[in-house]
């Protein structure tokens, strides 16, 4: 089922500020519905984690471990679709994720990422068979 933009801007919105999702404390198991991401409910979340440029790396990646970042991130059930480092930002994450566990990632890179990094969030939703779909039709 296709969502016109409206619908699907709200959908994320009432989710992102009214969804329930556990809070994370270590590893993240996925929900006990075992909410995993399909198609109807998936989103991207595009993750900028901006490094701290004033203090050296090995510094940051000692932060890092201190936190746990690396073994409570990603959360289990959520697939990472591309884990990028951008010279000059710091890293840049896309997951695919089910919409109702919006919060938990957040809560987890608040617990273990911030300090080392500065967090940045884009939701997003797949719209790639729609805008090509729409294309086609224009030609």
């Amino acid at each position: 089922m296709v969502r016109s933009l409206p619908t699907a801007a709200a959908s994320l919105l009432a989710l992102g500020l009214l969804g329930g999702g556990a809070l994370a404390q270590g590893v993240a198991a996925p929900p006990a519905d075992g909410a995993a991401a399909t198609s109807a409910d998936a989103i991207l979340l595009t993750v900028f984690l901006r490094h701290d440029q004033s203090r050296p790396l090995a510094e940051l990646n000692q932060q890092l471990a201190r936190q746990g970042f690396y073994k409570a991130f990603p959360p289990a059930g959520m697939e990472v679709v591309s884990w990028n480092v951008v010279m000059g930002i710091g890293q840049v994450i896309v997951l695919r994720l089910p919409a109702s566990r919006l919060r938990e990632v957040n809560r987890v890179l608040e617990d273990t990422a911030w300090g080392a990094y500065r967090t940045e969030f884009y939701p997003t939703y797949d719209y790639r068979a729609i805008g090509l779909s729409e294309h086609e039709k224009a030609r």
